[in-house]
């Protein structure tokens, strides 16, 4: 399959991103998409993925038949959960170990660090049950619950698509309730990500990527108008999120927003953040298409396509990255020009690293097998 280059590239900028928004006191995470919309990297990443898993199911479904499809979907869904445990515990040992070195660090919990030393087979045995998802890894639990669905979900939605529609976004409007059932060891209710919220965003993704063919010529007759809306939701989450940042100042204003938008939660996808998401991604892919696609042939653009590329392997590097330079910023001191510079070069330095990991990995296959040789492994 032909990949898209410019989607890659916004795959590989939604786990910058991430990487930058979970460092807690770093200093390029106040230029991340969250500080400019009211919705973030997770939203980029999740709608992304159900794009890619909507392209790929209808090419393999019409090349190999929709019982490879499914094969297929499960086996993903089974990769992305061994993910989940590898990297909860790469997570847990690299806390421990950065807590040896007297390196504070909060990105994380420091029970993991414990835990994983203390009882190792109890830590495993409850992220592999799901019944633990450590923080900076729970969207990969919500991704492990929603691939293991597409085996069913996608056909039905190709099917009956309108039926498909009604479906979730029924379950989005009870998926507090229905979150709240699932046994977990979080003090609040379910998972941290509601799977009964965020899969009406997936599916959404999924459905972009299916129907693209036949849907972007209906929606380009009404270009100019979708493309009005859209700018108009996108300024509206601009003028929200800076009420916000702005403060006490901004209180008025960011009270009269309330009344419209009302409280605006992150985990169970409300409407603001999913409307806002979908009138970015129209944005995006019309108006500003040929903008992306010259930025996704850039030097920057084409690392960025790399980090996008690496998948599952890139997403735990940027959790690890993110424990990393959250440890490396609580060592630079307070204060003067250089607490400025130092923690600048931290995020700098992380980027290429991630680049440099993500771009190693990809290439593999030219390093690989001389590897294993000398080791001995084949």
């Amino acid at each position: 399959m032909k990949r898209i280059v410019a989607l890659d590239m916004l795959r590989g900028y939604a786990l910058v991103c991430i990487m930058l928004d979970h460092m807690p006191i770093g200093l390029l995470r106040n230029l991340t998409l969250t500080n400019f919309a009211v919705f973030d990297a997770a939203e980029l990443f999740v709608l992304l993925s159900g794009f890619l898993v909507g392209m790929v199911w209808v090419k393999v479904e019409a090349r190999q038949g929709r019982r490879t499809a499914q094969l297929r979907f499960l086996r993903r869904a089974a990769q992305v959960w061994l993910a989940l445990i590898a990297g909860a515990i790469l997570l847990a040992l690299f806390s421990a170990l950065l807590f040896k070195l007297h390196m504070n660090h909060t990105a994380v919990w420091f029970q993991y660090a414990r835990w994983i030393l203390e009882h190792p087979i109890g830590y495993v045995a409850t992220v592999a049950l799901m019944w633990m998802q450590p923080n900076l890894l729970d969207v990969l639990a919500l991704y492990v619950l929603l691939i293991a669905t597409v085996p069913l979900t996608v056909p039905f939605l190709l099917r009956m698509p309108w039926v498909a529609l009604a479906v979730s976004v029924a379950i989005w409007w009870f998926a507090a309730p229905l979150n709240a059932m699932i046994p977990n060891q979080r003090p609040g209710p379910g998972l941290l990500f509601n799977p009964f919220g965020w899969q009406l965003l997936f599916f959404s993704g999924v459905a972009m990527g299916a129907f693209r063919d036949r849907l972007m010529p209906v929606l380009q007759r009404h270009g100019r108008l979708l493309t009005a809306v859209s700018a108009t939701v996108l300024l509206f989450s601009l003028t929200v999120v800076l009420s916000w940042k702005i403060g006490a100042p901004a209180k008025p204003l960011t009270d009269a927003l309330r009344q419209i938008t009302g409280g605006i939660d992150k985990w169970s996808l409300d409407f603001v953040r999913f409307a806002a998401i979908l009138a970015a991604s129209w944005i995006v892919a019309v108006p500003l298409a040929r903008p992306f696609a010259w930025m996704a042939g850039t030097r920057p653009g084409e690392a960025l396509a790399e980090i996008g590329r690496g998948g599952l392997f890139s997403f735990i590097v940027c959790v690890m990255l993110s424990i990393w330079g959250d440890a490396l910023d609580m060592t630079v001191a307070k204060g003067g020009a250089a607490w400025f510079w130092l923690r600048l070069a931290i995020d700098l330095w992380l980027i290429v690293a991630f680049w440099a990991i993500a771009a190693l990995w990809m290439r593999r296959e030219s390093w690989l097998p001389q590897l294993r040789a000398r080791l001995r492994l084949d």
